[in-house]
């Protein structure tokens, strides 16, 4: 039987999250710590979750930020299991894809945890591999 947006629901209730439903199929899982929500959406065949872990420096060239780079491909190899960081735009994305197909509940759970922790363990490593901002 294939999965339905209140199957989804259902798990966020068991999750003991307050998934907000901004969009039909788009729902919102504000952080406990004031930081950036966790965006989950129904993209049939595929659950999307995605989480902004930071800006990137706007102005500063990409061959300044190999150290950075080479780190975030080395998490992606190490440490995420269901998906990985990418770029978009100016923003530092951290991104899982599970099969609607097969979703169950222990691996929506464990896709989120697993996101949510490694975006914070690895934001302070992350970071300090920046250039610091120039104001002026």
């Amino acid at each position: 039987m294939p999965m339905t947006t209140e199957d989804i629901e259902s798990y966020f209730i068991r999750m003991g999250v307050e998934a907000e439903e901004v969009d039909e199929g788009t729902w919102m899982i504000p952080a406990a710590d004031g930081a950036a929500p966790v965006v989950v959406r129904v993209e049939p065949p595929l659950l999307l979750l995605r989480l902004k872990v930071m800006i990137l420096p706007a102005d500063e060239d990409d061959a300044h930020l190999g150290s950075f780079f080479r780190h975030l491909l080395e998490l992606n190899a190490t440490d995420i299991v269901y998906g990985s960081y990418g770029i978009e735009q100016d923003q530092l994305i951290l991104s899982h894809a599970l099969e609607l197909e097969t979703l169950d509940f222990q691996e929506l759970r464990n896709s989120y945890e697993s996101m949510t922790l490694a975006a914070s363990s690895h934001w302070a490593g992350l970071s300090k591999l920046l250039p610091p901002t120039h104001e002026g």
